[in-house]
């Protein structure tokens, strides 16, 4: 199922250097911000709207308003050649008299533009100094007789340095001209329920808003084009996952639960019913001949690594292989270290697999050493089936590396990967299944775009026990109450975290670093045993101090956000984390989620600096008030938008263009459903038309290009 672009709509992914106006360099500047092609420029929509319609009277205007004007041109003070001032021309009607300010300009130009005895319509900024009313270079300068070419509603776009308005508008202008006839993919009961408009009528009023409500996304128009970007993405997940596991029969893999049942009786604790049920569907998935690709969310400490071994251990029943793949080396030894601990009872062999020239470790569990295999002893292992279970980063992608039988593939911290990594480590075997795992929730509109392609289970449990973590906001005027509160809980044997967010100081940036931080704590409590780990330190030496505060040597850790994932210290009750608010939503929910991993009662400090931001205070606000991550994922959507949510643009995420989240959430469910009777039908033509206008999704491109 791989479409091919229609030939009616080739003219639109012509390069931008077809258009009007449109050279080699300008075409750079535009692929920096908008995009290569003749279709990105019509999706680069307005942001905001310039209304011309205003023309006061000049003795009665607005500082800072955009109005326009009908002035006789009276006279021009051109500067002295060498002399650094502006040039200025005179303009007065019957209301007033007007100042036009030129900043480097051309002599020519200006006297060409505004001829001395002539009338010139003029639009722009008014500004009033010092009693005169002036306008620094105008945005409209016509002679009366133009007066139509004059916009009486202007769309404002986003730019770039080498991009201004006037040029944006022409090179969209002409974009617009290049829109063919296409046919309707969306059905007229649809289309007549939400009162939309057709895709090309859609782009051109996009294009042209009359009003603030035009802009809104909720609008007529742009809720069509939204419709379309999110029918097109959940057409290519489907079609991902069609292509991945439905396409491919898969394999049956049955435990007789020999292993998983001694697990069970091993643990020192019960486990929770969100663990149960998705450890339910997970092996109901692995006994279908159907391949799985299912994602398991949990929220900090929710206990997905012990699900992730279940459904390893099940494979290893069932005679397969079972790979874990971690973004990084320390999260890959977290993983490894965790679940030889967990298996210490069961006498089983599980291998560590990092990059090349990283060194390679296993470890046979309940024996008192740890012998460390080459890494051709380990590939060796893996690829005769005398190592079923395998922790690794993405060396195990790695055309080095072959296995026996692979029979299940997990991905851990799924938003670093995109769907081609999955989708290669499931080619790593015969018909492998795969989970995917992340302790980040996700929104369920965002689960349903970025990873439409899989199923999902939710730990929405923590493990018995588990208390909520007091969370309070402070601002940094009282950071001395802070340290002195926090001596105390040191002084009785607790272990705290202290988190800032640069490594030395910035004369750029008036935020704690790391660095001086971990100065001025050491001196406060000169009692207390303080180390520092941040990403600049040498490895070693960060491992040392992360090591130091595992084993209690160390009760106070000042670091940056390196500690935000793979730092497991159950003993760890207290963070604070400094500047709270210039994180994100969800980092401080990761950050917060360092402590609380135990039965005692934990505490995390939110210390901000300055007066706070209208966002920047609703996002501590929500912190301080819930500790479930899945309200706080939604929470993040709404404050931050998609484009942002997790912190930073993750290559696993969509990249909206059309579409917001927040806003369409009620355009998802329809456009699910619509997607799955297009595929249904096969209609090869919508697909292609969809897939090519909107879908710009890598693993499309990547299943598309076979």
């Amino acid at each position: 199922m791989h479409p091919k672009r229609p030939a009616e709509i080739f003219q639109l992914f012509a390069s931008t250097t077809s258009l009007a106006g449109v050279g080699a360099k300008l075409a750079s500047v535009l692929e920096k911000r908008v995009g290569q092609h003749v279709i990105d420029v019509l999706r680069h929509l307005p942001i905001g709207l310039i209304d011309r319609s205003q023309r006061p009277s000049l003795a009665n205007v607005d500082d800072g308003a955009i109005a326009t004007f009908d002035c006789l041109v009276i006279k021009h003070d051109r500067p002295p050649r060498g002399v650094r001032r502006p040039y200025r021309v005179f303009c007065e009607n019957k209301t007033g008299a007007l100042e036009l300010v030129f900043f480097h300009a051309h002599d020519d130009y200006v006297a060409k533009q505004l001829p001395i005895g002539e009338r010139r319509l003029i639009s722009g900024r008014v500004e009033l100094f010092q009693g005169r009313v002036q306008m620094a270079h105008p945005d409209h300068i016509l002679p009366p007789s133009q007066a139509s070419k004059m916009p009486v509603f202007e769309p404002i776009y986003p730019l770039t340095a080498g991009l201004t308005p006037k040029i944006l508008r022409r090179t969209i202008a002409d974009a617009l001209t290049r829109i063919p006839d296409l046919p309707e993919w969306i059905p007229p009961a649809i289309i007549q329920q939400h009162g939309w408009p057709d895709f090309a009528t859609a782009m051109r009023a996009a294009h042209a808003p009359q009003n603030a409500a035009d802009l809104l996304p909720t609008s007529p128009v742009r809720a069509r084009l939204a419709f379309d970007e999110l029918l097109a993405n959940q057409l290519a997940m489907r079609m991902v996952r069609h292509s991945a596991a439905e396409a491919t029969p898969g394999r049956a893999y049955c435990g007789d639960g020999h292993i998983t049942s001694k697990l069970r009786a091993s643990l020192p604790y019960e486990m929770t019913g969100a663990q149960n049920r998705a450890i339910d569907e997970i092996t109901s998935d692995q006994a279908k001949p159907k391949r799985m690709l299912r994602m398991l969310q949990g929220d900090v400490g929710s206990g997905k690594t012990l699900v992730a071994l279940w459904a390893m251990l099940n494979a290893m029943e069932a005679g397969v292989q079972a790979a874990l793949l971690a973004p990084t080396e320390v999260l890959a030894r977290q993983h490894h270290a965790s679940i030889q601990a967990m298996l210490a009872p069961l006498d089983i062999e599980i291998g560590l697999l990092l990059g090349q020239g990283r060194g390679t470790a296993n470890a046979k569990t309940g024996t008192t050493t740890m012998p460390v295999l080459s890494r051709k002893d380990t590939l060796e292992k893996l690829a005769d089936g005398s190592l079923s279970l395998v922790v690794g980063t993405h060396a195990l992608l790695s055309e080095t590396v072959a296995f026996h039988d692979l029979g299940l593939a997990v991905v851990d911290e799924q938003h670093r990967f995109g769907v081609r990594q999955r989708i290669l480590l499931g080619e790593k075997g015969a018909h492998v299944d795969v989970i995917v795992m992340t302790a980040t929730p996700i929104p369920r509109s965002l689960a349903m775009t970025a990873y439409g392609d899989l199923d999902h289970s939710r730990l929405d449990e923590k493990p018995h026990g588990r208390l909520p973590i007091d969370t309070r906001v402070l601002p940094s005027d009282r950071l001395g109450d802070v340290i002195s509160s926090l001596g105390r809980a040191l002084g009785k044997g607790k272990r705290a975290y202290w988190i800032c967010p640069l490594v030395e100081e910035s004369d750029k940036l008036d935020i704690a670093a790391a660095e001086d931080r971990f100065t001025t704590l050491a001196r406060a409590l000169p009692d207390i045993t303080v180390a520092l780990a941040h990403g600049k330190m040498k490895a070693g030496e960060r491992d040392s101090a992360m090591q130091a505060f595992r084993d209690g040597t160390v009760q106070l850790l000042v670091a940056t956000t390196v500690v935000e994932v793979g730092i497991d210290v159950p003993e760890a009750s207290i963070i604070i984390i400094e500047h709270a608010e210039r994180f994100g939503l969800a980092q401080l929910h990761q950050l917060r989620g360092r402590v609380g991993r135990n039965d005692q009662q934990s505490s995390c400090l939110l210390v901000y600096h300055g007066a706070l931001s209208e966002t920047a205070a609703k996002r501590l606000n929500v912190m301080r008030d819930t500790n479930d991550g899945f309200v706080i994922a939604e929470e993040d959507l709404e404050l931050r938008g998609p484009g942002e949510f997790l912190g930073q643009r993750q290559s696993g995420m969509p990249e909206f263009v059309l579409a917001d989240l927040a806003a369409h959430r009620d355009l998802l469910s329809l456009a699910r459903n619509e997607a799955g009777r297009i595929l249904e039908q096969n209609d090869q033509n919508h697909m292609n038309l969809l897939l090519s206008l909107f879908e710009r999704d890598s693993a499309v491109k990547f299943l598309a290009s076979g």
